[in-house]
């Protein structure tokens, strides 16, 4: 088994006044080398945005994009669709980047800050046609289970959004004393888990809220909570780059 943990005051941190932005591997001013990326994970930021403040209009391309709103409500628009789509808490944003998109990101509200995640994944084919999806998730179908929301669109599972690469994200929501047994897609895959909040154990290590592990070179291991947690699982190929 190869196994990193990410402390929670370890990540990079930016403060722009209207953005409190958290960064598990190098993006924009911070970079660390050892924390570039996990397989072909390349980003996860942990942001907070103001009220009425966000992202205005930029590019992306040959980047499949991941938002997971936590609290509030997020705003999109880009070039596909020149509509403001509401994104809340229990719903998942997908983006493929593809040739070329551009878009708008803002929080929705005018007196709540808008907490959110967003994940970068290495696509594994480049120049695809832009696309945007989103997609609503029932949180009681995650108590004490894995709950699949994003999959490749190789993947059979029908229930999840889709994304070009041959992943796997999920959450958990873990009542106190729970255990559940991770079992990693292929030998060629890792996961990297965030503990949202509340207290766990994965094989020996505890991680507290907002701390992370890497695993990979297993075939499945164990993760015990010491109080109600939940988690963030995203399963990739091991990519060196």
């Amino acid at each position: 088994m190869k196994k990193i943990i990410h402390k929670a005051e370890d990540r990079g941190f930016a403060n722009h006044g209207w953005l409190q932005a958290n960064h598990s591997f190098s993006f924009a001013s911070w970079h660390n080398p050892e924390k570039v990326h996990f397989g072909a994970l390349r980003v996860l930021n942990d942001d907070v945005i103001a009220p009425k403040m966000g992202f205005g209009t930029h590019p992306h391309d040959n980047m499949e994009i991941i938002t997971m709103p936590l609290q509030g409500i997020l705003k999109h628009r880009d070039n596909m669709n020149t509509e403001w789509q509401a994104v809340v808490p229990g719903e998942v944003q997908v983006m493929s980047a593809g040739t070329g998109v551009q878009h708008s990101e803002i929080n929705g509200s005018v007196d709540e800050h808008l907490s959110l995640f967003q994940i970068w994944i290495i696509p594994e084919k480049r120049n695809v046609e832009p696309r945007y999806d989103q997609k609503r998730f029932n949180a009681n179908a995650r108590k004490n289970k894995l709950q699949t929301v994003v999959t490749s669109f190789k993947d059979a599972d029908n229930e999840s959004l889709k994304i070009h690469q041959d992943v796997k994200i999920s959450r958990i929501d873990l009542s106190k004393g729970t255990s559940f047994k991770y079992k990693l897609k292929s030998e060629k895959h890792g996961v990297y888990m965030m503990n949202i909040f509340g207290s766990i154990e994965v094989e020996g290590d505890i991680l507290d809220a907002r701390d992370a592990v890497g695993i990979s070179e297993i075939d499945s291991f164990t993760v015990t909570s010491y109080s109600d947690s939940e988690l963030l699982c995203i399963e990739v190929p091991m990519l060196k780059l």
